[in-house]
This record gives C-alpha cells, structure tokens and sequence, in this order.
C-alpha cells in the first residue's frame, strides 16, 4: 500500500485498520474475506459495532461534562435549546 503523500492522520488511520485487520484473524482465525456470512449477518455485525460506537461516545460525553461543568451531559456542549447540532446539508428527518 503506497501512503506517500497522506498526511499524518490517514496514514495514523491506515495503520490503525492494517493493525485492526491482523488482531482480528489472530482473534477469531478469519477476515472480512469470509463468504460464510449473509447480507443480513454482515448488517447484524455492523449494527452492533455501531451501537457500541454510540455506548462509547455517551460515556465520553458523561466523563467530559463531569470535567467541564459548562459541557451539558445532554448536549455535549453544542449548545442550543434543543441541544441538536445544527450541520449544513443535513437533512433533517
């Protein structure tokens, strides 16, 4: 893989997903290669990993406003009666 003229975060991102890939066929003897999952099982996986994604970043949330009283535990600081992050180009649903 030739990472000449990455910058320093996608290369550090790039070695993280090469490192993940390794620890994860010494873990459970596989890859993402496998063909024994269906369509349905990859989204299973990939929802799981997702909710945890969310646990981790409601814990984040909890510790930093535990550090930084003006950080609110219900919206992370981003302000706004809602506590909704307003982005560009996002629909709203």
């Amino acid at each position: 893989m030739n990472v000449e003229g990455v910058d320093s975060v996608v290369r550090a991102v790039l070695e993280k997903f090469v490192a993940r890939s390794r620890f994860g066929r010494e873990k459970y003897g596989t890859d993402l290669d496998r063909t024994d999952l269906a369509v349905g099982d990859w989204i299973t996986h990939a929802q799981e990993e997702l909710m945890d994604g969310i646990l981790y970043l409601e814990k984040l949330r909890g510790s930093l406003s535990l550090m930084n009283p003006t950080i609110s535990p219900n919206d992370g600081g981003l302000g706004g009666a809602s506590g909704k992050a307003e982005m560009r180009g996002t629909p709203s649903y």
